[in-house]
């Protein structure tokens, strides 16, 4: 069994999920269906071009990957204080909460990056170097791990 696997009656069960990565340039994504997926996965980069243009790709991954909720990492330095980089993030989690009406959760993703490096230097999938134009979907997918690690025994956030 997946350590991602949640109990039938958790209130995630067969959802998907979406996760982002917020950067100024890139935002990278992934996504996972609870119980269905094995573990979230990567899925790609949404070129921050501006707002019009964030909000259509959203749009087009959110009806076709039929997303049933949104997870967006929030930074803080090791220690937990907040940052300019913190602030920026959480001006584009208000910004998606303005443009949808699904459920959109905000997870802690300290340290989400470095996870991802190592993963893909690690990893024969990435040749055993990070590669730049897919470090942001790895690091949403640690985000979203992160995610439905915090949730699993806690359901009600």
């Amino acid at each position: 069994m997946s350590e991602f696997a949640l109990p039938t009656d958790h209130p995630f069960h067969l959802k998907t999920v979406l996760a982002m990565d917020f950067g100024e340039k890139f935002i990278g994504v992934a996504t996972f269906c609870v119980n269905r997926d094995p573990f979230p996965t990567p899925y790609g980069r949404i070129q921050n071009t501006g707002p019009d243009a964030v909000i259509k790709e959203l749009k087009r991954i959110i009806d076709d990957e039929f997303v049933d909720m949104i997870v967006i990492g929030l930074p803080h330095l090791t220690d937990g204080q907040k940052t300019s980089t913190t602030t920026k993030a959480q001006n584009f989690v208000n910004f998606i909460r303005e443009h949808f009406t699904l459920p959109i959760e905000e997870q802690d993703e300290t340290l989400s990056t470095f996870e991802a490096e190592s993963r893909m230097k690690n990893s024969p999938r990435y040749n055993f170097q990070v590669d730049l134009k897919q470090i942001d979907a790895v690091a949403a997918s640690v985000i979203l791990e992160d995610f439905i690690r915090r949730t699993k025994h806690r359901p009600s956030l």
